[in-house]
């Protein structure tokens, strides 16, 4: 099982993980969070992201299978903080994390190897956002 780990600004990656557990029905095993609130020093969250890398790393069924770290936007301190911790082919990450893509992660996480997930899941999220317009409102109400 790839573990994932979201890192994200405010209650943000909490909340992705509420939202998923209503979804699914049950809290996903080897999901965690790491929220950044406020403004603290660099060297902390690098520490407080590493501890939780090792956490999730613990918790692996199977050794080598690595962990997802999502973000939430590309450049800010999320992203920022998990460049300096990235291990290619053990710990990747993908920033503009959506629910779309945080479930299709967890669906696909057992079956495909973490280089596979990463492209899964970057055009999931992608899919996932839509102009909803009245034509798409009609297909929906098969109008």
């Amino acid at each position: 099982m790839i573990g994932i780990l979201i890192v994200a600004h405010g209650s943000l990656a909490d909340s992705l993980v509420e939202c998923a557990t209503h979804v699914l029905g049950q809290q996903p095993r080897g999901l965690a969070t790491l929220d950044f609130i406020g403004h603290a020093d660099p060297d902390e969250r690098q520490k407080a992201l590493k501890a939780r890398l090792n956490e999730l790393a613990a918790l692996n069924d199977k050794e080598g299978e690595g962990i997802l770290v999502l973000t939430d936007v590309y450049g800010a301190t999320p992203s920022n903080t998990l460049c300096r911790l990235l291990e290619p082919a053990h710990i990747e990450g993908v920033s503009g994390v959506n629910l779309p893509m945080l479930l299709k992660a967890l669906n696909y996480r057992d079956t495909l190897s973490l280089q596979q997930l990463v492209l899964r899941i970057v055009e999931g999220g992608r899919n996932s956002i839509n102009h909803i317009s009245e034509g798409m409102c009609d297909a929906a109400k098969g109008r």
